[in-house]
C-alpha cells in the first residue's frame, strides 16, 4: 500500500490531481528536452512510479462529488512495469509526451479511455481487454514491441495516426479477431516496421490507412484474411513492402488503393475469394509482385493501365462493371484482353467474365471480341490438328463471331470461278441433255453443296479446269461446315 508521505513531489501532484481530473504537465517548454526519446535522461522532478499510476486507476483516492477523476499526465518518466492486466478501471488514462521504460500490459482488463499519444513506450499489450471507449496512440513511438490486440473490444475508435512501431519480431501489430463499434485510423504518416495482422477483424466502422507505410520485405505487411469492414482505404501514398493479404474478406463498401505502392514480395496482393462493393485499384505504380484475384468479386472495379502487373491471377474473378483510365472504348477493349492475357496459362472464365460485362453494358461487339480472342488463346492448347481446325475456323467465320467472313469467302471464290469458267468451254455429260451452261450458277453449284441447280452434273472439264471444280466443291465443303460448328458453337454459348 501506497503512503502519501513516501510519494515524490510529481507523484503527489499527480495524486492530488486525479480526483478532479486535471493535468500535471511536467514538460519545460523546451523541444529538445521534451522529446520522450530522450526521457531516459530525465530526472526525478519528472519520473512517476508506475505503481502510482497504477494505485490511482485502480482505486487509490476517493473522488469529491461533483468531480470525474482521471490520470492526465504530461511529460513524465515512468518507471517500472504498468500492469493493468485483468483490472477493472474505472477513470480515463491519457498520457501525452511520456517516457515509459516497459510495455504496458491491459491484457484482459475493462477499461474506458486509454489515451498515450506522442510517447514512447516499448509496446503495448490489450489482448482481450475491453475498452469501452477510444484506444489513441497517436504519435507515440514503439521501438522494441508490439501493439497486441488479439480478440480485443474496442467500443470507440482506434487511433494509431502517426505512430510508428518497430517490432522486434514478425508483427507489429497483432489484433486477430478485434472487434471494433467505431474506426481503426493509422494515417498521418503511420509507419509499421513488421506486419499488421488483423485476421478476422470486424470493423464496421472502416479501416484507414492513407498515407501508411507498412515495411516487411518478403513477408506479409498486411494480413486481413475474412476481414468484415464497410471501406478499406489504402491510398494517396499508401506503401506497402510485403504482402497485402485480403483473402475472404468482406468489405461492403470500398477498398481502395488509389495512389499507393506495393512490392517487396513475390505477391504484391493476395485477394484470393474477398467480395467488394467498389474495388479502385488505381496504383501509383505497376506493382513488383503478383496481383491474385481468383474467386474475388467486385460489384465495380475501377483500374489503371499501369497498375496491373506482369502476372495477374483471374480465373473466377466476378465483376458487373468496368471502370477505367481508357478514353476509347476500342482502347480499353484492347486493354482488357491484354490483362486478362498476364492471366498463367489458358482459362475460359476471365474472357467469359469480361465479355458478359461487355454484354450488359450494351456492347455487344465488344463481347463477341472477347470470346473471338478467348478461342484463339484456347487454340494454342490443342493437338496440331485440332489447332488446323481452329485456324480454319478463325479464318471462315472467326469461330462463328465474325460469320460474315464466310460471305466474303463465297463471294470471292464465286468471281474467281465464273471468270475462270466463262472464258473455257465445258464438255456436256450427256449430249443434248441438261440446262444451257452458265459459269456463274455452275460456280455456286460448285460451292454449295446442298442443293443442285443442274449445272454440275450436266458438264465437265479436263485438265487444270476440272481440278479447279474439284477445289471448289472441298472448299465448299469445308466452309459450310466451319459455317455450320461457328454457329452451333455461338448459339450454344447463348
Amino acid at each position: 500500500m501506497l503512503n502519501y508521505d513516501e510519494l515524490t513531489a510529481a507523484e503527489r501532484a499527480l495524486w492530488d490531481s486525479f480526483r478532479e481530473g486535471r493535468w500535471v504537465d511536467l514538460r519545460t517548454g523546451a523541444p529538445g528536452d521534451d522529446d520522450p526519446a530522450r526521457g531516459e535522461h530525465w530526472g526525478p522532478e519528472r519520473t512517476v512510479r508506475a505503481e502510482v499510476v497504477a494505485a490511482l486507476l485502480l482505486g487509490g483516492t476517493a473522488e469529491p462529488s461533483g468531480s470525474v477523476a482521471s490520470l492526465r499526465l504530461a511529460g513524465a518518466l515512468i518507471t517500472g512495469r504498468l500492469d493493468l492486466a485483468g483490472a477493472e478501471i474505472g477513470h480515463l488514462l491519457w498520457l501525452k509526451e511520456c517516457r515509459l521504460e516497459h510495455a504496458v500490459s491491459l491484457y484482459a482488463a475493462s477499461t474506458r479511455t486509454i489515451r498515450i499519444t506522442s510517447s514512447w513506450v516499448p509496446g503495448v499489450d490489450a489482448g482481450l481487454a475491453r475498452i469501452e471507449g477510444h484506444l489513441d496512440l497517436e504519435g507515440s513511438v514503439m521501438e522494441t514491441g508490439r501493439l497486441s490486440l488479439i480478440n480485443a473490444h474496442v467500443a470507440g475508435e482506434l487511433v494509431l495516426d502517426g505512430a510508428r512501431i518497430s517490432a522486434s519480431g514478425q508483427w507489429a501489430v497483432f489484433a486477430g479477431g478485434l472487434v471494433m463499434g467505431g474506426g481503426v485510423f493509422c494515417q498521418q504518416g503511420f509507419t509499421a516496421r513488421g506486419g499488421v495482422r488483423l485476421l478476422g477483424a470486424q470493423l464496421p466502422g472502416g479501416l484507414f490507412m492513407r498515407g501508411a507505410r507498412l515495411e516487411s520485405p518478403g513477408g506479409m505487411a498486411l494480413i486481413a484474411d475474412n476481414v468484415t469492414a464497410t471501406v478499406v482505404d489504402l491510398s494517396e501514398g499508401f506503401s506497402a513492402t510485403g504482402t497485402l493479404r485480403l483473402r475472404g474478406a468482406q468489405i461492403s463498401d470500398l477498398l481502395t488503393l488509389e495512389g499507393a505502392t506495393l512490392g517487396g514480395s513475390a505477391t504484391a496482393l493476395f485477394g484470393v475469394g474477398m467480395q467488394v462493393g467498389t474495388f479502385n485499384f488505381g496504383l501509383a505504380a505497376e506493382p513488383a509482385g503478383a496481383v491474385d484475384l481468383q474467386g474475388a468479386r467486385a460489384a465495380v472495379l475501377h483500374d489503371r493501365r499501369q497498375s496491373w502487373p506482369k502476372e495477374v491471377r483471374l480465373d473466377g474473378f466476378v465483376y458487373d462493371s468496368l471502370r477505367s483510365d481508357r478514353t476509347l472504348l476500342h482502347e480499353d477493349v484492347a486493354h482488357r484482353l491484354a490483362w486478362i492475357r498476364r492471366n498463367p496459362g489458358y482459362a475460359p472464365q476471365p474472357y467469359e467474365q469480361l465479355a458478359a460485362c461487355y454484354r450488359q453494358a450494351g456492347h455487344d461487339d465488344d463481347a463477341r471480341r472477347v470470346l473471338l480472342a478467348k478461342q484463339r488463346h484456347r487454340r494454342r492448347t490443342l493437338n496440331p490438328l485440332g489447332r488446323v481446325w481452329g485456324y480454319l475456323l478463325d479464318a471462315a467465320v472467326g469461330y462463328g463471331y465474325r460469320p460474315w467472313l464466310s460471305a466474303l469467302w463465297m463471294t470471292t471464290l464465286w468471281l474467281l470461278g465464273s471468270l475462270t469458267f466463262s472464258a473455257r468451254s465445258p464438255i456436256q455429260t450427256k449430249a443434248g441433255e441438261g440446262a444451257p451452261f452458265n459459269p456463274f450458277v455452275y460456280t455456286i453449284d460448285l460451292l454449295f453443296p446442298i442443293g443442285d441447280f443442274g449445272q454440275r452434273g450436266a458438264w465437265h472439264w479436263t485438265g487444270a479446269t476440272q481440278w479447279l471444280a474439284y477445289l471448289l466443291i472441298t472448299i465448299g465443303w469445308l466452309l459450310t461446315t466451319a459455317v455450320v460448328a461457328g454457329i452451333s458453337r455461338t448459339l450454344n454459348r447463348n
